[in-house]
């Protein structure tokens, strides 16, 4: 396959690549540059590939086109905002996220749309991350003065001006050719925290330099080429920017993800690949990962209480994010909220001893602050903000983000309260989702046995 003008043998890497052996057999033997360039940052070959698997170099069949298309993959990687041609209506005329989902639709291919919306079998932990919401009722007081409302708060012990963050997304340059760097600057208007994906379509210098207001943290995936991974983190050792690390623990395998799938055979035949471990374990992973990297580990895909109980006995963890991989894993996995309040229900010293993040299914600001009410220190959100992507470059993230900010304040208002950590128990009814938690034992005892005496 050449890229860039580089020749490299990749029989060995097919059947380990992340995103499946069908792209890469698709484009084997011809040049797939503007293919790569449209998912990947150039850098991403030195993590998968080995110096040996470059067999040569040659020379482009139109050297001036070759240089063209790499000057515009520069020029949108690190300048403005490329405006997308369509008709579209004012972005200060979208007043929803559902809206803006809607409008996203009609702007993003067929492969954006089967990968961004995209969900496990029957898509039922997909719905029902965002319906649960609609059976906590808020519960507002009155005669308080919220004339002054603020929506900052801490992450990690970073300050930031929101309580909503940006999920790890990947590939955002399918939405849109600003990609995570668009991104990252609506983050910055807002001192809101970015997470970047470990698969995302720009390098992460790339990424921070385009947010300098902007908090930041970098997902990990732990790949069967554990080689590779710590190449990575090398990497990531170099970018200050980078807060904290953030291992993604809810997909060791895919999700059946019909959309995707559908898509893909549609292109070539050539199976699913799956190139994260699969034998990560709580001690052996840590102690692995503390070796390589300083910074604060957070634990994601947490699904049960017992699991959060269990990331409360090592040190370098901590946070952790409830979530179900935005239902693109396991299909009827809890609900991060019925994880929270499982939490609260077993193990509430959890809320103390880590951050609580949580993420799927947030359309209001109404959601937001249900979850902060039950003890999350931030929220966040993934595809909406790649549906503002979508619609708008950066000034589309922007859009997403001050419609929730706004739906929060209001809702914070309205319940009367002045800041994020006034949010309790006190100001919603959660009693319409009892008979959905899990009624046995806490199990705390089990976790404690397994994994005290390994500490």
């Amino acid at each position: 396959m050449i890229l860039h003008g580089k020749v490299y043998d990749i029989t060995t890497f097919v059947p380990k690549h992340p995103g499946g052996r069908s792209i890469l057999l698709k484009n084997a033997g011809q040049d797939a540059s503007e293919a790569f360039d449209s998912i990947h940052p150039v850098e991403i070959l030195e993590e998968y590939l080995t110096p040996d698997q470059l067999l040569g170099t040659v020379e482009p069949a139109n050297p001036d086109e070759d240089v063209k298309r790499r000057e515009t993959k520069d020029k949108l990687q690190s300048g403005p905002v490329v405006p997308s041609p369509s008709t579209l209506p004012p972005l200060e005329s979208m007043l929803s996220i559902r809206e803006i989902e809607s409008y996203a639709m009609r702007q993003l291919s067929p492969k954006a749309v089967s990968y961004y919306v995209s969900a496990s079998d029957d898509e039922i932990t997909k719905v029902a991350n965002g319906q649960i919401y609609r059976s906590i009722l808020l519960r507002p007081r009155v005669f308080v003065d919220c004339t002054e409302c603020s929506l900052e708060t801490s992450i990690l012990g970073h300050r930031v001006g929101l309580p909503i963050y940006i999920s790890p997304a990947a590939m955002a340059r399918l939405a849109h050719p600003t990609g995570e760097a668009g991104i990252a600057a609506a983050c910055s208007k807002f001192n809101a925290l970015q997470i970047i994906s470990k698969n995302a379509s720009m390098s992460p210098p790339a990424i921070v330099s385009a947010g300098p207001e902007a908090v930041f943290a970098w997902q990990l995936y732990v790949l069967k080429d554990i080689a590779a991974t710590e190449r990575t983190l090398a990497q990531i050792r170099k970018i200050p920017q980078i807060r904290f690390i953030v291992l993604t623990l809810d997909a060791p395998f895919p999700g059946k993800r019909e959309a995707d799938e559908r898509f893909k055979m549609a292109e070539v035949a050539g199976g699913q690949a799956w190139g994260t471990e699969s034998a990560l374990t709580w001690r052996k992973t840590l102690e692995w990962l503390c070796r390589h990297t300083s910074l604060p580990i957070v634990l994601k895909g947490i699904q049960t209480h017992e699991d959060a109980y269990a990331a409360t006995l090592f040190p370098a963890v901590k946070g952790i994010i409830l979530s179900n991989h935005g239902g693109r894993a396991l299909d009827t996995a809890p609900t991060p909220i019925q994880v929270l309040l499982e939490i609260r229900k077993f193990c509430p010293h959890v809320l103390d001893s880590l951050d609580v993040l949580v993420d799927g299914g947030i359309k209001r600001g109404t959601d937001v602050v249900k979850a902060l009410a039950l003890g999350a220190r931030g929220v966040g959100i993934g595809r909406a903000a790649l549906y503002g992507l979508s619609v708008g470059g950066e000034k589309g993230v922007e859009r997403v983000l001050k419609i929730l900010a706004d739906e929060t304040m209001t809702a914070m208002r309205l319940l009367g309260v002045k800041k994020v950590s006034d949010l309790g128990p006190r100001h919603i009814n959660t009693s319409a989702l009892t008979s959905t938690l899990f009624d046995g034992s806490s199990g705390l005892e089990d976790i404690e046995r397994e994994l005290r005496p390994k500490l």
